[in-house]
């Protein structure tokens, strides 16, 4: 074999492979191949920062694969990913394989097309060091903040902790919103609504353009509308454009996947992956705008022929990140007749989106006539209500852009002119409350750490994900909380009043601290201020930025960031008080203990009692969902200390309440049934008597059939993804084909050992 060509994904291997021909093999190196030894940290600290790399203990099969295949091939191919972490493999692959004496191209491409293949294995190139000392330094600079703070965090805060150069900073933006919605004090205020009639019957709506802060004041001012004259005072007509938004990066993708089809953002990268390796859309890590001559001119054909020369503009997009890789290219479609592409729903879904960003992105403005009319009071200054109009002239990229069309659609006013007398049909004060900051959204966390230059597309999803599965943050349904609302109306020239209960502050799917993420944040913004400034953290991405062009030093970068860092780790480390935000709340009335709240091993708690040798032990609580150190109160705490609570029994056995790690749940002997809305502190013993009994009725459905064995019993159940079989504590599939409840004994014992020995 003469041509062995090295790419990260298996997926993509093949398709490469056929595009390239009978004389190339493709094969996957599977990521990276080696990472920083764990000893020592894997750097020599105290000389010349010098990396040490060893190859990870699940790729040494894969390793041992690649070395020899690359010893019967004459020139090796490195196809890793087109951004610095793929340099960085390639160049990790070169190093390992011992590639010195062999003929080596690198050669990167941004789609899995033919063309761009075939162009890509034209023009070879050298692996990139630059790129490479670029990665080499993000990596060991993280490595040296997270083994150097972590271990100052297990002994301070808790243990299993660990920071992260960008993480900790993420988690810090999440904690600080969570602060001001803390302290938010909402303003009342009355907005005042009206809903004039035309002489044909037909009536339009319009606002009234300040607010009124008090109750009595909006009472008095609807009252002084009776048998008042309203005046069309101005109709303002004006043409405005609408322009598309800029083909999709990295940030603006995984924004608009979760805004209009709920992704989160791991899940758009990893369908967003599967497209590209499928060959259907560009590489999927990337801060540029820009899109190739010829996709531009591909565009340019299919608008043109599918809707008019009048529906095409060129245009040309600049990026707005700080640092931006102007080389690289958009995410867009690799060919645009390919309306839909994709393997299931998700993959045609997204891809959808890519295809209709990227159309748009190269059409006209849609041209809108937007009218404004304001009314006027008679005889009174400052009461000008407000009508807004629109009618679409051309829809120019809203043709394709329908969704977004629709929010956008003709709205009509009546035929009015200026000096027409209105009467009303109702003027409405509603009573409102202005609203705290909204928690961030997984999307617009990385929107606000792209704005303060935080991080890379490559960082993005997998800072995310690592915040919440280190649990300083849980993305969850924030319960909002019911509130009257006065509504003063307005008919046949008298005010009524009524109250209509509104939810406020509920939120879909956001990001809120835990209090170990609060207290770790508040740990390291006292002992590690610099690390954890915004500025800070988007200035070392700058200096990566100024390594990958050649303009700085990897090893100075790191020389200079160690010799300021390394005396903050020692002082917080020797000076810093053990963290737990212990508050002393007052004293329980029945028996006169004090009682404290703080963070305990397993998480916030309340603690009823003093720790006294040879004393009392003081007893614990768990603070339940929804409830935090810094926010609760005696009165909280002190319920707290009612769960877990025995309700009643049933056959002599107690039935117990309380909340745990998975929520509230009910105990009846020795049997854990969830309560799930329900609340323990309120829930009857009727309620979990049901909760008991359709719990049994389910477990007697679960067994469809059972056998006896020599060793344990085969079961064959129903499960939540589908029939299976229980044996010795294991569970082994039962194929989709095969009915469950004809299956006999030496059926299970035979697809046992089917998977067994799979």
């Amino acid at each position: 074999m003469s041509n062995l060509v090295i790419v990260e994904s298996p997926a993509k291997a093949s398709t490469i492979e056929k595009i390239l021909g009978k004389d190339f093999k493709v094969v996957s190196s599977y990521g990276h191949i080696r990472d920083l030894e764990k000893k020592n940290m894997g750097i020599d600290l105290k000389g010349s920062f010098e990396p040490q790399y060893c190859v990870s203990a699940d790729k040494k099969k894969i390793l041992h694969s690649l070395i020899k295949e690359s010893k019967k091939s004459n020139t090796i191919w490195l196809a890793t990913d087109e951004d610095r972490e793929g340099e960085a493999i390639a160049w990790h692959l070169f190093e390992t394989l011992e590639l010195h004496d062999k003929n080596v191209n690198r050669i990167v491409f941004h789609e899995i097309t033919a063309s761009a293949i075939t162009k890509a294995v034209a023009n070879p190139r050298d692996i990139d060091i630059n790129l490479v000392n670029a990665q080499q330094a993000r990596r060991i600079l993280d490595r040296i903040v997270g083994f150097k703070i972590s271990p100052i965090l297990w002994k301070k805060v808790k243990s299993g902790l660990s920071a992260g150069r960008v993480q900790s900073v993420a988690v810090r933006l999440i904690v600080e919103r969570e602060k001001k919605i803390s302290v938010f004090k909402p303003i009342k205020s009355f907005q005042i609504t009206a809903d004039f009639l035309v002489k044909n019957s037909e009536s339009f709506n319009a606002i009234m353009l300040n607010d009124v802060s008090e109750k009595n004041t909006a009472k008095s001012l609807l009252e002084s509308f009776v048998n008042t004259k309203f005046i069309v005072d101005s109709i303002d007509t004006k043409p405005s454009f609408s322009a598309p938004s800029s083909p999709f990066t990295t940030s603006s993708l995984q924004q608009v996947a979760s805004s209009r089809l709920g992704f989160s953002v791991s899940r758009t990268m990893s369908v967003a992956q599967k497209l590209y390796e499928s060959g259907h859309i560009t590489y999927m890590r990337t801060d540029s705008t820009n899109l190739s001559k010829d996709s531009m001119s591909a565009i340019e054909s299919y608008v043109i022929s599918n809707y008019g020369a009048n529906y095409f503009k060129a245009r040309k997009y600049s990026t707005k990140t700080k640092v931006a890789q102007e080389a690289h290219e958009a995410i867009r479609p690799t060919q645009f007749n390919n309306l839909i592409c994709g393997k299931d729903d998700a993959q045609k879904k997204l891809y959808r989106l890519i295809w209709e960003r990227t159309i748009c992105s190269q059409m006209s403005n849609a041209v809108i006539d937007k009218t404004i009319m304001n009314i006027n009071v008679a005889n009174k200054e400052n009461s000008i209500f407000q009508a807004k109009g629109q009618i679409i002239k051309f829809d120019g990229y809203l043709k394709v852009q329908k969704q977004f069309a629709s929010s956008q659609k003709d709205k009509l006013l009546p035929s009015l002119k200026e000096g027409d007398s209105l009467d009303f049909k109702s003027i409405i004060a509603k009573e409102k409350y202005s609203k705290p900051p909204s928690r961030f959204t997984e999307a617009s966390l990385v929107k606000k750490l792209e704005e303060l230059g935080i991080g890379r597309p490559s960082t993005y999803a997998p800072t995310i994900s690592t915040i919440q599965k280190r649990e300083y943050v849980v993305k969850d349904d924030v319960e909002g909380r019911e509130i009257d609302h006065a509504h003063l109306i307005l008919e046949q020239n008298s005010v009524i009043e009524k109250t209509v209960v509104d939810l406020i502050g509920s939120e879909k799917k956001k990001l809120s601290p835990t209090e170990i993420g609060k207290l770790t944040t508040e740990f390291l913004v006292e002992h590690f201020k610099d690390i954890l400034e915004y500025n800070f953290t988007a200035k070392i991405e700058s200096q990566f930025d100024d390594v990958a062009m050649g303009k700085k030093e990897w090893k100075n970068l790191i020389k200079t960031f160690y010799a300021q860092f390394e005396p903050t780790v020692l002082n917080a480390d020797q000076n810093s008080e053990k963290i737990t935000g212990q508050r002393e709340l007052g004293v329980d009335p029945n028996t006169g203990k004090n009682i404290y709240v703080r963070l305990g091993k397993y998480g916030p708690i309340v603690q009823m009692g003093d720790i006294i040798e040879g004393g009392d032990k003081p007893k614990y609580a768990k603070l339940r969902k929804g409830q935090s150190i810094d926010l609760i109160n005696l009165d909280m705490a002190l319920e707290l200390f009612k769960l877990p609570r025995t309700i009643g029994a049933i056959d002599n056995k107690d039935i117990i309440v309380s909340e745990g790690k998975y929520g509230p749940y009910v105990r009846y002997d020795n049997n854990f049934v969830s309560l799930g809305d329900l609340d323990p502190m309120t829930v009857t013993l009727e309620e979990c008597v049901k909760l008991i009994e359709k719990k049994r009725e389910f477990d007697k459905q679960k067994i469809i059939n059972s056998f006896n064995s020599d060793d344990a019993i085969i079961q064959v159940c129903n499960g939540k993804y589908g029939p299976y079989i229980k044996y010795n504590k294991k569970n082994y599939k039962i194929p989709k084909e095969t009915d469950p409840h004809k299956l006999t004994k030496d059926d299970c014992l035979n697809l046992i050992q089917k998977s067994s020995k799979k």
